[in-house]
Order: C-alpha cells, then sequence, then structure tokens
C-alpha cells in the first residue's frame, strides 16, 4: 500500500480486485494501459479503484475533486505509479529476464 493524502489519509492498494475494477470501468484490458500517458478519466479511474478497498462511496468523479481541492495532478500521479509498481513487483525492482 501506499500512503496518499487527500481530504484525509488514504491508502491505494492493488491487488486483484482493482485492477479488475480498472478494467472494467475502462472496458480494456491493464496491460493495453499506456501507464505513461494517462488520460484524466484513466487517472481517476486508476486512483479510485485503488482508494474503494477502503471508501466504497468514492467514485472516479470525486476522487477527481478530491485531487483538485487536496493535491495536484503530479503527485498524484508518482503515488498511483509506486503503488501500482508495488503491486507487480511486491515492491522490489523488476528482475531483469
Amino acid at each position: 500500500m501506499v500512503e496518499i493524502i487527500l481530504d484525509k489519509t488514504r491508502n491505494l492498494k492493488y491487488g486483484m480486485r482493482a485492477i479488475d475494477r480498472v478494467e472494467n470501468k475502462l472496458n480494456t484490458k491493464i496491460s493495453k494501459i499506456d501507464m505513461n500517458d494517462l488520460s484524466m478519466k484513466e487517472l481517476a479511474t486508476f486512483i479510485w479503484a485503488g482508494l474503494a478497498h477502503e471508501d466504497n462511496s468514492l467514485t472516479p468523479e470525486k476522487v477527481m475533486d478530491l485531487v483538485d481541492e487536496y493535491s495536484n495532478i503530479t503527485e498524484v500521479t508518482d503515488k498511483l505509479l509506486e503503488a501500482i509498481n508495488q503491486a507487480f513487483t511486491n515492491g522490489e525492482p523488476a528482475k531483469n529476464a
């Protein structure tokens, strides 16, 4: 999990459930999403999915409002990428094949 400060301290967590939420909301496989070129809809969807485990009342639209009011796009994107990296590497650097 990765801590993120919005209206309060929250924790981004990406497991199977969160990834499934992203895929269903965006109607595509996560492997098809360019993490280096996210739209605002994609960014909000990823943040929403990563926070839903502790607050199921959130929506991607509410996440956009929280980011606008309490943070900024660069900071939340950095936190998102850190949390996604942890999910797929257990927080360890990727190994060369």
